[in-house]
């Protein structure tokens, strides 16, 4: 389910009632011993307002890195892992196509992004609506909302999500400089990973004289296999704990 942009691209309109609602329940969230104005501060407010059970948020500064911003639970970092290896889910659609993506129950369709569907069944996960990030014009990333039951959410709870979204945009601002910069309108999914996956493929690819596009290949193909984090895969490849022999993984 798809709720696009209207004509021009214009942002959802965000009734100023709800932005000061939102606000105000992060700076309750804040109250309770969260960071106060933080970014986690903000995911777990939206997703107690929203009676949800997770939050991911993906950036995507420049147009290219991809970096796990905020999960709320471990639930989440494996989803938003999940997406990094495979390269595909409502993530990437949401920013791609700047549209709001919601899918009621992923058990219904799960073929459509094959790998996150299957780690979402295996952390319990059944509901994702997923929100674009933008700063101005330009897109810089998503916000994941995970419910472990289906769920659909309606109009009022979609501005609600739509207001902390902006929020966390705004957040976002200090903590990624470049996303000033990034591109307003890709034409592709992204390809980019966080820092550390791109400085481990270097590394495997020196070590194993192979090219840097196989030795990101081989680091996602190793992570979908043993069903370990992308990024856990990257810091043992960089401590010397993982080989990724080309004849089998080596640990």
């Amino acid at each position: 389910m798809r709720y696009d942009p209207a004509p021009g691209n214009e942002e959802p309109y965000v009734d100023a009632a709800q932005q000061s609602a939102a606000w105000a329940r992060i700076a309750a969230t804040a109250g309770q011993g969260v960071p106060g104005a933080s970014l986690t501060a903000a995911g777990l407010a939206c997703v107690g307002d929203l009676d949800a059970d997770s939050l991911g948020v993906v950036v995507i500064t420049a147009g290219r890195i991809r970096t796990i911003a905020l999960a709320t639970d471990e639930r989440s970092a494996r989803l938003e892992d999940a997406q990094l290896v495979s390269g595909e889910g409502p993530c990437t659609e949401a920013y791609l196509d700047a549209a709001l993506i919601q899918v009621p129950d992923l058990h219904e369709s799960p073929g459509r992004w094959p790998a996150f569907a299957e780690t979402a069944g295996a952390v319990g996960i059944r509901s994702v609506t997923a929100v674009p990030l933008s700063v101005g014009q330009a897109r810089v990333g998503a916000i994941d909302l995970y419910h472990t039951v289906p769920t659909t959410l309606d109009p009022a709870a979609l501005a609600r999500l739509e207001a902390y979204a902006r929020i966390v945009a705004a957040l976002l601002l200090d903590a990624y400089p470049d996303l000033v910069s990034a591109t307003a309108t890709p034409a592709a999914a992204p390809p980019g990973f966080p820092p550390v996956v791109h400085q481990a493929a270097g590394v495997l690819s020196a070590r194993q004289q192979m090219s840097v596009e196989t030795a990101l290949a081989r680091l996602r193909a190793h992570a979908y296999r043993h069903e370990e984090p992308l990024l856990d895969v990257a810091h043992r490849v960089l401590d010397g704990r993982l080989l990724l022999e080309r004849d089998h993984d080596s640990p």
